[in-house]
């Protein structure tokens, strides 16, 4: 929870450091239009489930699989115009398709590298648009 508090200081001093020097600031996904990736709020999840030695990699698997179920339900709430940035191009996914892969930086969930190797570990979320709240 505190995450989120801790997100929305860092945007208002954001805004005031800019304020200050006369500065425009945008966490918006795409902000100039064009060839390009955006920005997103790649978010990296780990519990004491996941960093289970030997088991954890069995339930990331299984994390991913649930989350893959609610793709569109998750979708609709990372982000205002988060389908401009979503394109299946410049190692993004694509806002329609799920996928999780290992060290895949354009899969909806990336796993580190490591992750298989060591039985546990973590994973990236790289969904959410830069103005997730």
């Amino acid at each position: 929870i505190s995450m989120g508090d801790q997100m929305w200081m860092s945007r208002y001093i954001m805004s005031r450091v800019c304020e200050m020097y006369n500065v425009e600031v945008s966490f918006d996904p795409k902000p100039i239009p064009g060839d390009w990736n955006g920005s997103g709020g790649h978010t990296n999840f780990s519990t004491n489930e996941t960093r289970a030695q030997g088991t954890g990699w069995d339930a990331i698997q299984a994390q991913c699989e649930k989350l893959g179920k609610r793709h569109i339900v998750h979708m609709q709430a990372y982000g205002e115009g988060n389908e401009r940035r979503l394109t299946g191009k410049h190692e993004t996914s694509t806002m329609e398709d799920f996928s999780w892969a290992v060290a895949d930086r354009a899969s909806s969930i990336r796993v580190g590298r490591m992750v298989p190797v060591e039985k546990c570990g973590y994973y990236e979320d790289r969904r959410p648009a830069s103005n997730l709240d």
